[in-house]
């Protein structure tokens, strides 16, 4: 399966998450530049909105809207989902993520969300049904009962296990990745104290996640235009050659250590 606009054309390999130090007028930049697959967790963040809420009302057709929720009650699911189309005016929402399934779900209710948004798919309410999640084995589980059609998954130079299984599963099963947290929340920018090259870039840290082939796109999360117009560049960038990904597992693994303190293993 490819993830394609209502014009058929493919999601570009890089897909613009908000945040909330984002300019409403970096939405056009992006696009203009060719991403188009626009992605938001919740409705906090107004610029990010007010935005794509612009670019919509001319190009909806060019455009791939992504959003979710963590809600697992179906009724609050629904108000979420109608909360989106109201703030954009829209009918139809591209991708809607069931967010952050975890260990700690009920995965009766996971499944009757999931259930409630194939629905809606039915309908043409929304035309992909997705999940993220951290935990690679209720990402397989995902895949093995292709119980969506995106995965959005924890995927970078430091957590690397997502190669062994999940994304080749995905692959085989013909589910498209869309990779977040490529950059570590920003850690992997910060040079190792054993590290004696340069840290990487931020385009070289999507341009290593999009090296593999179930990854459709990386997700970026710039914090100012600067930094949206420096990661743009790996829209042009050339592909990562198995000596720099090889560099970069070294890196990486530094930056991920025994991986046993809290922040490695909260999601696992």
């Amino acid at each position: 399966m490819e993830l394609t606009t209502q014009q058929g054309l493919p999601a570009n390999i890089l897909g613009l998450a908000g945040r909330q130090s984002m300019d409403a007028a970096d939405i056009a930049v992006a696009f203009e530049a060719g991403l188009n697959y626009f992605f938001f967790y919740n409705l906090e963040l107004k610029n990010f909105l007010d935005g794509l809420k612009f670019l919509l009302t001319t190009k909806r057709k060019q455009v791939l809207v992504a959003t979710g929720t963590q809600e697992r009650d179906v009724a609050e699911v629904r108000r979420d989902f109608d909360l989106v189309r109201d703030r954009l005016k829209i009918d139809e929402v591209d991708v809607f993520f069931a967010e952050y399934v975890s260990p700690d779900d009920d995965m009766t209710e996971v499944q009757a969300m999931i259930d409630e948004l194939q629905e809606w798919k039915s309908r043409g309410l929304i035309r992909y049904v997705g999940v993220t999640t951290h935990n690679r084995a209720i990402a397989l589980e995902m895949i093995e009962r292709k119980a969506c059609d995106v995965l959005m998954h924890r995927y970078n130079m430091a957590h690397r296990k997502v190669e062994e299984n999940v994304l080749p599963n995905a692959q085989q099963a013909g589910i498209p990745v869309v990779a977040f947290t490529c950059t570590r929340w920003g850690t992997l920018l910060t040079r190792h104290s054993k590290w004696q090259h340069k840290p990487p870039r931020a385009a070289d840290c999507y341009r290593y996640v999009l090296r593999h082939p179930a990854v459709h796109l990386a997700l970026t999360a710039p914090g100012n235009r600067q930094q949206l117009e420096e990661n743009l560049s790996v829209l042009y960038a050339s592909q990562v050659l198995p000596e720099e990904a090889a560099h970069w597992q070294e890196y990486g693994d530094l930056i991920y250590g025994n991986g046993q303190d809290p922040f490695e293993t909260q999601w696992i």
